[in-house]
Formats: structure tokens, sequence, C-alpha cells
């Protein structure tokens, strides 16, 4: 099949995956809001901390179409939306320096961040540190000899850097201090963004499992995998229930009203047959994170 200027086009967007990026400016804008509530937000910093963490998340999209074409994953069987590398429109080697460089620009990008909201040399390092093990983790998810996300460690590093440490790194840098209670809501983006993953997997099982990718779903069943669903969804909005009784700040309960959409979700995955009936939850998931944020952000702008 010739290949025309349009198609590849087509193919790189596909790659990039336009509708996973407000879930990777979740934790930016989160952890920004916290740091406004505390009279500390930078603008610089937000607009710096964005665009590495938009660089990031298409790193790891690239990433995850070349090491699912590699070892098997996204073959003919797969159910979902077609990946470049598997429809050969973009070759193995094109992907692959696509990767490097926006390893580069995660890495410059993450570098200019540091320099401009870090004064202490040991704190740019210990950062610095952070960030090549966010692009490692980039990378390796579905890449490499020993891809984790093939071990069903997937779920842990989407908690860590989209939940704990993209909310907590980014408040401190904005700070340069660290509060113990912002853990709280950093939990909840945790938990919707590791729902995200979770629908993801679920609507991959059947191609996941022929190609040996033990994620949780294939591990636990699809059936548990929906009820671990529901857990990931109402644990993150329970927790920020936490937060704002704990803080006295009733301004952070405004999120709970996106609930309902999240909700919606959950019900969709658990009545999703199959994976065509399944994957616009994805895109809806990640974007109900999104304005869950931003409504806990309308709270504190409005009502505190």
């Amino acid at each position: 099949m010739e290949i025309t200027l349009a198609s590849k086009k087509q193919a790189w967007l596909h790659a990039i995956r336009l509708r996973t990026l407000p879930l990777a400016l979740s934790s930016i804008l989160m952890g920004s809001i916290l740091a406004a509530s505390n009279n500390s937000f930078r603008l610089e910093i937000f607009i710096l901390a964005a665009i590495t963490t938009i660089f990031l998340q298409i790193l790891s999209n690239l990433a995850n179409d070349y090491g699912d074409s590699v070892h098997g994953a996204d073959s003919i069987d797969r159910k979902g939306p077609i990946r470049a590398v598997q429809s050969g429109v973009i070759s193995l080697s094109e992907m692959k320096k696509a990767m490097i460089l926006f390893a580069v620009l995660s890495l410059v990008s993450g570098l200019i961040l540091l320099y401009i909201s870090l004064n202490d040399w040991r704190l740019f390092f210990l950062f610095l540190g952070l960030g090549i093990l966010a692009i490692i983790a980039a990378v390796t998810y579905t890449s490499g000899k020993k891809p984790y996300g093939y071990a069903g460690l997937g779920d842990i590093s989407v908690f860590l850097f989209f939940g704990l440490l993209g909310v907590s790194g980014t408040y401190f840098l904005h700070t340069l201090s660290f509060d113990w209670i912002n853990l709280l809501p950093a939990v909840s983006l945790g938990l919707f963004s590791t729902a995200v993953l979770n629908i993801n997997n679920i609507r991959d099982i059947e191609s996941d499992t022929k190609a040996g990718k033990k994620s949780i779903p294939v591990r636990i069943g699809k059936k548990a995998a929906v009820k671990y669903n529901w857990s990931l969804i109402l644990g993150g909005n329970i927790t920020i229930i936490v937060f704002a009784i704990i803080q006295n700040s009733y301004w952070a309960l405004f999120p709970i009203l996106i609930s309902p959409l999240m909700i919606r979700v959950a019900v969709g995955v658990s009545q999703g047959e199959n994976s065509a009936m399944i994957d616009p939850y994805l895109k809806k998931m990640a974007i109900s994170t999104l304005l869950w944020v931003i409504a806990f952000g309308l709270g504190w702008f409005i009502l505190d």
C-alpha cells in the first residue's frame, strides 16, 4: 500500500494519542492549584511543568506503540484503535527516532524547569534523578527486554507518577516546601489515573492475554477488574472528602460535583460487553479527571 502524507500525519496523531494529554496535565494543575491556595503560584513553573509532562506523556505513548508492536500485543487480534507501527504506516526505526526526540525534549524542558525553580543543587539533582526515572518509566512500560507493564506493574507506576510525584513534585517546585496533607489530593489523582489505565487494560484483555501481557485485568479477570475500577473511582472521591474534612476546607468538596460523570464511566465499563463498547470510556475518564481538578480549583477560587 502506498503511504500518503495525509495517512502518515494521521498515524503520528494516533501514536501521540491526544486524548491522553488531559490526564497528563491533571496532576500539574492540581499541584499548581494547591500552591495557589498557599499564595505560592508561579506561572512560569506551571507552563514549564505542563510542557515537560506533555512531552513525557507523548514519549510514553510512542514507546507503548513501539513496545506493544514488538512484543505482539498490537497484533491483528487487538480490538482497540489501530496502532501506528502495527498498521505499517510508521516503521519501527521511525518510531524509535521519535522516542529519542521526545526523550530529549522532556529532558531539556525538565532541566529548564528545575533551573528556574530550584536554587539548591542538592534539590536540583534529586529532581533531575526523578525526571530521569520518569523518562525511563515512560520508555520501559512496554519496551525493552523486560517491560514492567507486561508484569502487571503499570498501575503502580501510574499511581506514583500521575499521582503522588506529579502533584507533590509540582507543589514543591512552586513553593519549595512539602505538606503531608497534599498527599490526599495526590492519592485521588493517582487513583483516577490508574482507573484510566485499568479501563485500557480491560479493553485489551483478550489481546494482552494472547501476547503474555499480564496486566491486572488479565491476572484477576474482567469481572474483578470492573470491581477494581469501581474502587479506584470511588476511592479517589472519598479521599478528597477526607482532605476537605481534615483541612476544614469545604470548597475542596466542589469536585464531588463531577463524580456523577465518573460514576457513568464506571457503569459504562461494567456494562461494556466488548472492547468497542469499553474504548470510549478511556477518553471520558481522562476528561472527567481533568474536569474534577478544574472543579477543585474553582471551589478554592469561588468559596475560599
